[in-house]
């Protein structure tokens, strides 16, 4: 039997609904996170199959000498020399150990892909790999293994994994772990541990990891046994992506890997302690219908979770059959099409003048899968003052956690969002009203978006505007293009000034914020789409933190864009410094960073300089053509700030355009 760690069930159930950062519910196991995206945002524990494999990374360095191939040639390479593969036998080959459980258990799950870094508690599982039907990816750090697995899990919408050795090699997983736990992302890590016998004495490489992970993990395991090693992982597995998302791990001691075992491990699924959410109460669904038909100023908020519970068109249907505006929060950018009429774009501390006036002034707010978190709120006491709330979310622990729900519905958000659609007629018939009391609002709406554009000056003497760079991108790339960010200014802009028409199309950091989080994640999108577009926005600063992954995309080939928009500086700490700090900025100017276009040349990328208005055009053009990984070094205004902006705790009708009116 494996000892199973449990975080707070938070409340036991969790859908597919999840909310914008909702915490993770789940009788699971280590208490879920919340992040900025909730119902949909992933749930618990569900089931998961999703995803990994990829190339064998016990072999994943040989026969590459020059580092470029790779890591599918090397193993060609070795097969050549007389190694044979699962393919060349004539049948599965029967489970023998734990190690090879592990690995049938992963393919049982439908798992296609593995991110991580070999060593030496691991190595067991590794060589189990060599003969399984998954493609192993050999990244440079373990947190970039995170990072790629986690957005991986995003854009295909099952867990992403990921596996790293015992003691440092566990340790640098906590961060990409901390990160899918706060945005209630599907990831499952797998990591080494010193045999059983060893636990406890200071082994070499010696952490206990349970202990670590426990407060950033829907639940984690010990694995005691070679023979149920591969049902836990099963589980595991399916708990990632089950109800609310979230991360899992499993801590594999090397005796159990090497253990025997002579069965097949069960089929994933979920722990029957585990209850997911569906369909709300259909009593309170009635009466938040009512709420809607007898508002005059109703607004949808579409946050994280919708995605995460597949209900994007269920939210779209909606929102057009009754003509009523839509905002959604940060992690929930792609849930609605941003050039629709309806779109008023995203809210909160950045998000645009008219988005967070539309809130300020609402008086009934249908929210779906966010768990409201202070980036969107600000001050609690002055969001949404005259709204009645509808809060739609598949862990009950998000609803009136923050912000008090007047009609919670507990549920997957598709399936709620269709319970809702059902009733709207009776309601409308029961209040005496119609969409067409919204008309007046919509128009207001639209009033708010002429009197507070999202522009910005171009003076042909200044500097290159970010803003201008992210536009011109988006304008060259097809609509279904994959965005992934770093975390400061550069991934404000990226999601200002980008126009995302798409779920699953905005992969970033939103409930921790990390740093270096943009490049690993392009990895780990590309490779979970490979036919479609990525970009990565990039800042120099977070760029620096994880700029060693450049090596993977070289090594695999992979045709990403990263357009670095660089002012030699941590540029959020420094505008908050300039703001807040009388301009006393300590260890946020960067003007020893290195050139990034001759870094990504050393690498095998393509490097790019851009600098001159007159340039954009014909520079992200070649980067884009490149067939392969390609790094635009833009050189921006160093003086430029993101704006609006809503002071840490303030009223969202209360933003500022400019430094003097914070």
């Amino acid at each position: 039997m494996v000892r199973v760690s449990e975080r707070s069930e938070r409340a036991g159930a969790d859908a597919d609904a999840r909310t914008d950062g909702e915490t993770t519910d789940g009788e699971v196991t280590n208490s879920e996170v919340a992040s900025d995206e909730t119902a949909a945002d992933g749930g618990t524990v569900a089931d998961a199959g999703a995803g990994t494999t990829t190339e064998t990374e016990a072999v994943a360095d040989a026969g590459t000498e020059t580092g470029t191939g790779t890591e599918a040639e090397s193993r060609e390479t070795a097969v050549e020399d007389g190694a044979e593969t699962l393919a060349e036998r004539s049948g599965p080959k029967p489970v023998e150990t734990g190690a090879e459980s592990i690995a049938r258990a992963l393919e049982g799950a439908g798992a296609k892909h593995i991110f991580g870094v070999q060593g030496g508690a691991i190595m067991p599982v590794y060589d189990a790999l060599y003969d399984a039907a998954l493609t192993h990816v050999t990244m440079a750090h373990e947190q970039g293994a995170a990072h790629a697995a986690d957005a991986y899990g995003q854009v295909t919408g099952t867990p992403g994994v990921c596996l790293a050795t015992s003691g440092p090699g566990a340790t640098n997983l906590v961060t990409g772990i901390a990160d899918a736990d706060m945005d209630s992302d599907p990831l499952l890590a797998l990591t080494g541990q010193v045999p059983t016998n060893f636990v406890g004495n200071d082994a070499f490489q010696e952490t206990d990891t349970v202990g670590v992970t426990r407060p950033i993990t829907k639940a984690n395991y010990f694995a005691d046994s070679g023979e149920t090693v591969g049902d836990v992982v099963g589980e595991a597995f399916a708990l990632a992506g089950g109800g609310r998302q979230g991360p899992t791990l499993v801590d594999l001691p090397k005796d159990v890997t090497v253990g025997s075992a002579d069965r097949e491990p069960d089929e994933p699924e979920l722990p029957e302690y585990y209850e997911v959410p569906e369909e709300a109460d259909a009593e309170t669904v009635t009466e938040a219908a009512r709420a809607l038909a007898s508002a005059e100023q109703p607004l949808i908020l579409s946050g994280g979770g919708v995605t995460k519970g597949e209900a994007s068109a269920e939210l779209r249907a909606f929102a057009t059959e009754h003509g009523i505006p839509v905002v959604t929060t940060m992690p929930g950018i792609g849930t609605f099409p941003e050039d629709h009429d309806l779109c008023l774009s995203w809210a909160g501390m950045h998000g645009t003048g008219y988005a967070n006036m539309a809130i300020s002034h609402t008086d009934c707010l249908l929210a779906v899968g966010t768990r409201f978190d202070d980036r969107l709120t600000g001050g609690i006491e002055t969001f949404a003052p005259d709204a009645e709330v509808i809060h739609v979310d598949i862990d009950p622990a998000e609803v009136s956690k923050n912000v008090h729900a007047d009609y919670p519905l507990i549920g997957d958000a598709s399936q709620v969002l269709d319970q809702l659609s059902g009733a709207m007629a009776d309601a409308f018939e029961s209040e005496g009203t119609s969409t067409a009391e919204y008309e007046a609002w919509r128009e207001r709406c639209l009033e708010w978006v002429e009197e507070y554009p999202m522009e910005y000056a171009t003076p042909e003497d200044d500097p290159l505007k970010p803003q201008f760079v992210v536009e011109a991108l988006c304008e060259a790339c097809p609509d279904d293009t994959i965005v992934t960010s770093g975390v400061g200014q550069h991934q404000m802009w990226a999601s200002q000034y980008w126009t995302y028409r798409h779920p699953r199309t905005w992969i970033s950091s939103h409930g921790l914020g990390t740093m270096g989080y943009g490049l690993p994640a392009a990895i780990g999108a590309k490779i979970a789409a490979p036919d479609t577009e990525v970009v990565c926005f990039d800042g120099d600063g977070s760029f620096l933190m994880t700029t060693q992954e450049l090596s993977v995309a070289v090594r695999e080939n992979l045709d990403i864009t990263v357009v670095v928009l660089n002012n030699e500086a941590i540029g959020m700490v420094r505008q908050w410094q300039d703001a807040f700090f009388e301009r006393r900025r300590m260890a946020s100017m960067y003007p020893w960073i290195p050139d990034f276009a001759k870094l990504a040349e050393a690498f095998g990328a393509k490097g790019l300089a851009l600098r001159e208005y007159e340039d954009v055009a014909d520079v992200l053009a070649e980067a884009r053509e490149y067939d392969g990984p390609s790094v635009v070094d833009c050189h921006i205004d160093p003086a430029e700030n993101v704006y609006p902006m809503v002071a840490s705790g303030g009223d969202n009708a209360c933003f500022a355009l400019s430094e003097d009116q914070l």
